[in-house]
Order: C-alpha cells, then structure tokens, then sequence
C-alpha cells in the first residue's frame, strides 16, 4: 500500500542536513521528493567523506547516504534564467517546495516564496535559516555547531568545570539540523492540513535558533521558573537522581530511576534497602537536595559487580537500566535487529548500500524503503521529459549549454 503522502510532489532545494532530512522524511512517508542540485557538484555532502560506500569514481559518502533516501536526482543550473524557468515550472507542479538558502538568497533568481506563489498559490514553501526571516541576526549564516553553543545546548552538555575534562562539549550528532529537519516535517504537514481545508498555501519559517531553544524542554524551563541557569552535570539529571552513569567492575551502567518504588527495588537488589529508608532519599526531591551523598554512596556500590550482573538483577525488577553501546553493539542488538532498523536498498551502481530506516511504524500504511539515495543528477531526463514534457532535443539542448 502507498505511503500516506503518496499524493504529495516534493521539490527540494536544499542541502546537507536540516531541509535534505525534512525531505527525506517526508520520502519516507510516501511523497514523491525531487532534489534539485548544482549541475557536477550537487549537494556539499557528497564530497563529505570518508567513510565512502564503494570505490573509486562512483563511491557515495555516508553523510550524504544518511539523509537522501527515497529521492529523485535532478541538476539544474537555476543561476541561468533557462534553469530558473525549469525550476518555476516544476514548482507550479509541487505541493512543497524546501529551502536552505540564506535569507532573501533566492529572491534573485525569482524562486523566493512570493515568486512562487504567484505561479501556484497552493504552494506550501518552507525555508530553512539559522535565524529564521526575521530578527536582527536575520541575514547571518547558521551551522549546528555554532547554534549548540549559541542556544544553550553546550552550556549544559559535559562534565563541570573544574573536573577533569570539564566544559562545553556539542552533541555526538548534529541535533539542532536534525530537530529542524523533523520540526520541518511537522510544520509542513500542518500547512497541508490548512491547504485541503482552505485551499491556500503559506509559508514555514523555521529557523535553527528557534529550535535550539525549544528543544531545551525542561532545562529551559528550569531556568524559567528558578531564575538560575542550570550547569552542566556531564551524565546526571537535574531534576531526578539516581538517574546517571554509574561505573561497573568492567565497564559502565546507566541507572534512570524516576520514581520511588524503582529505587527500593534497586537498593534490595543492591544489598542495600536501607537507603530506601534513610531521610536523605527517602523521595526524588530529598535524592535531588542530597545528590552528592547518593552519588558517592553508589560510585561505591556499583563496581562491585559487572555491567551484565546488575543488568541480569535490575532489569526483571523493571528497574530502568542499560548499557552504553558503541555502534557495532546497537546494530547487533537483538531489539535493533528485530525492529528492522537496518535496511539495505538497492543501489544502481553499488549494489546495495545500508540505511538506517525511519523510526515510524503505521499499522494502515507501513513504509516503504525501496529507493537508495540517487547519484548526481540520475533523474534529470526522467523528470524533465516525463513530469515537464520536454523532448530529447530539448533536454540534450539544456545539457550542451550546461543549464543541466
């Protein structure tokens, strides 16, 4: 059964992470996504490598692998008027239109919203920008590193000052792209709503920052109600304690206790129930207030034994608890497995190439994975003859000028 939004013509703009995974997403989901790219050098993440899948002049960078699944390739040189007019004209066909360019950065080539609109008024467009199309920062260029820092994320992420190791430390993965990216997904879908209810389309503005902040969650509102801006604490909660990685005999365990019954489970099964009882943790709000003492208490308890012995006596208590894997041992989980979180598609040119499979499970619609990420450029003629009606002279014109 098709995707349920099989009904939907995506035209992509975009490149690298936040706009190329809201496509992505929303490939997934079943529309049809064209992604238009520069004519021989195409999305900046294809050169992003190594790690490379494959060899030689064909081989694909993981980067680019990673969020251009399900997507057809088209290059077009839009900073030509002939390429403009191709872009427009797909365009008037599209339900979206996705956008990373600076602010304003498409208004000259006559591909900015309002052009758009003029030419297909159920247009939803939706631009991606550090700092959204508003605002004094406005005009300034956005990269997930510099926001993590920027939006607070870094200022609690790592270990304290004054410890080994201690300061400012960004995420692992770029989540302020790919929050924008899935918070995109959702403003698209909620402009779609308002179109098959009124007919109109609009605009979404999304910005990094904006997301940034928004993602703080409880952090941000920490600050809000105390008025203290919370510090970092490397692996521990702030609001709930224990909830932290604890050291074992041969490696590490995560311990993520978030209520009282869980936490004289854990301390019978740790030899020690009377800390249930004790006044200092008798609640999560006494743990919190006495965080250095529990802390102190368990940093001695915990390497007493190994990471699969307190995970073989925690968990049939349904204490909340988990081992820290690298990715060789998320792949090979067993739940990870099961799930079918690695898929491998065809690949025109490779074989096969692996990806990591959306994370949506409908009951109705289940998704379907069955198109790779495309090389440079692999749709044009399929595109432009067959959704434009172009002929082959027309198409082999374009190409000796170099507009595709």
């Amino acid at each position: 059964m098709a995707g349920p939004l099989s009904h939907i013509k995506v035209l992509e703009l975009s490149r690298v992470l936040a706009g190329p995974w809201a496509a992505q997403t929303l490939a997934d989901l079943g529309a049809d996504v064209v992604k238009v790219e520069r004519p021989g050098t195409g999305d900046d993440t294809r050169t992003w490598g190594p790690p490379w899948a494959g060899e030689g002049e064909d081989r694909q960078a993981a980067y680019f692998l990673s969020t251009n699944r399900g997507k057809r390739s088209v290059t077009i040189d839009f900073e030509r008027p002939e390429g403009q007019a191709l872009v427009r004209r797909l365009a008037a066909e599209a339900d979206v239109v996705i956008e990373n360019f600076k602010v304003g950065g498409l208004k000259k080539y006559g591909l900015d919203y309002d052009s758009l609109k003029a030419v297909n008024p159920r247009l939803v467009y939706c631009s991606v920008t550090g700092f959204g199309q508003t605002g004094p920062y406005a005009p300034r260029a956005g990269y997930d590193f510099m926001i993590q820092g920027l939006g607070g994320l870094m200022s609690i992420t790592g270990l304290p000052d004054g410890e080994p190791g201690g300061g400012p430390v960004k995420v692992g993965v770029a989540v302020t792209d790919v929050f924008t990216g899935l918070y995109a997904t959702i403003g698209i879908m909620g402009a779609l709503a308002h179109r098959d209810r009124t007919g109109e389309g609009q605009m979404v503005d999304m910005a990094l920052l904006d997301v940034q902040v928004a993602i703080l969650a409880n952090q941000g509102m920490n600050y809000l109600v105390s008025g203290k801006a919370p510090q970092r604490l490397g692996n521990a909660h702030p609001n709930i304690v224990p909830y932290q990685a604890f050291p074992t005999r041969d490696g590490h365990i995560i311990i993520a206790i978030g209520n009282n019954g869980q936490f004289a489970k854990f301390c019978t099964a740790a030899g020690r129930p009377e800390l249930a009882q004790d006044p200092r943790f008798a609640d999560n709000a006494s743990r919190v207030a006495h965080r250095a003492d529990m802390v102190a208490i368990l940093t001695d308890v915990m390497p007493t034994r190994t990471t699969r012995e307190w995970l073989d006596a925690l968990e049939p208590l349904g204490v909340p608890c988990g081992p820290i894997n690298d990715l060789q041992a998320v792949f090979e989980d067993p739940q990870v497995q099961a799930r079918g979180l690695r898929q491998d598609l065809p690949h025109p040119v490779l074989g096969s190439v692996p990806t990591v499979a959306n994370p949506i499970r409908y009951s109705a619609t289940p998704l379907a994975h069955d198109r790779a990420p495309p090389m440079l450029g692999a749709d044009t003629e399929e595109v432009l003859g067959g959704q434009l009606g172009l002929g082959a002279g027309d198409i082999a014109a374009l190409r000796d000028k170099g507009v595709i």
